[in-house]
């Protein structure tokens, strides 16, 4: 999205928020609950893959679009067909060392693939791929979590906290219990799953937590979070999300820019990209948010 297109995002969901404003308000549908994490043990997870994996092929039958979440080899904690996913990538057992990545906005069921490595699948696995090149023993999982109803990019929902409190909410207990196996969780948050993120840092306990292409956190500075996480934040030069308002008024917007110079984060370098190029294999951005999940802070690249 070039400068054209981030100041028609800008105008039309300012234009759908004075419109609903005037109608009334909106209510946004309550999303379906995300079911618990089994026991973080071989054979409990293996029996939750195995019946998430029935729950996928059944919908498959009625949608062939969802068939590819169901390719060989794919392990789903969760799936409800109103439009949760919740995939990971590698031995979620044995793993000390958790990266959950939160996609942003227009991520569906039918897109949880389909953009390559923008989409959390792919994300996930380009993740978990360049960490293993980094450290092959790395004892790390990946989790692509499709736990909230991300809004559309036009809509009043992308300019408002509303998803973002419902998936911090269900983002909460996942990582919860992954403390209590012991261990260590980074999150990493592309553009809008970076309000969500922000949303749910006060109440939970992450080692790090990088954002990438945010329109901010809905605070003004990362000491607002109020998180001992370790806070990163990092935007192509070529992100058109750059041109998108940082602002915060009577609940709409997401306040300061998480890479802004006074805003308090560890900016990492993110190349030249765009908004949907932060985990192609092979950028800067991808190894930066790889070595944040592999806990090696001190070897990312840093901007500043």
């Amino acid at each position: 999205m070039n400068k054209r297109r981030a100041a028609l995002v800008t105008l039309v969901a300012g234009g759908v928020m004075l419109t609903t404003a005037a109608a009334g308000g909106h209510a946004s549908v309550p999303p379906p609950p995300v079911q618990p994490l089994p026991a973080l043990t071989g054979p409990a997870l293996a029996a939750r893959y195995a019946a998430e994996r029935q729950a996928i092929e059944a919908a498959a039958r009625r949608d062939p679009r969802l068939a590819p979440l169901a390719a060989p080899g794919r392990t789903f904690v969760a799936f409800d067909p109103r439009g949760r996913a919740v995939e990971v990538v590698g031995d979620l057992a044995t793993a000390r060392r958790v990266a959950i990545l939160v996609p942003g906005s227009d991520t569906t069921l039918h897109s949880f693939d389909s953009r390559g490595t923008a989409s959390p699948g792919g994300g996930a696995r380009a993740v978990l791929a360049e960490a293993r090149r980094i450290d092959p023993h790395a004892r790390l999982a990946v989790i692509a979590w499709l736990g909230y109803s991300a809004p559309r990019t036009i809509s009043l929902d992308v300019a408002t906290t509303t998803r973002a409190d419902q998936g911090a909410r269900a983002l909460r207990p996942l990582v919860d219990t992954l403390n209590a196996h012991g261990a260590a969780v980074s999150l990493l948050c592309h553009s809008y799953g970076s309000v969500v993120c922000g949303r749910a840092a006060h109440d939970v306990e992450a080692a790090d937590i990088a954002v990438f292409g945010s329109p901010g956190m809905a605070v003004s500075s990362a000491a607002d979070l109020r998180t001992r996480a370790r806070l990163w934040a990092g935007r192509g030069s070529g992100d058109w999300m750059a041109y998108v308002p940082k602002v915060r008024v009577l609940g709409l917007g997401f306040g300061a820019d998480p890479v802004g110079r006074s805003f308090g984060a560890r900016v990492f370098a993110a190349g030249n990209g765009g908004h949907s190029d932060y985990l192609r294999p092979g950028g800067i951005a991808l190894r930066n948010l790889a070595l944040i999940a592999l806990g090696r802070g001190a070897e990312v690249s840093r901007v500043r």
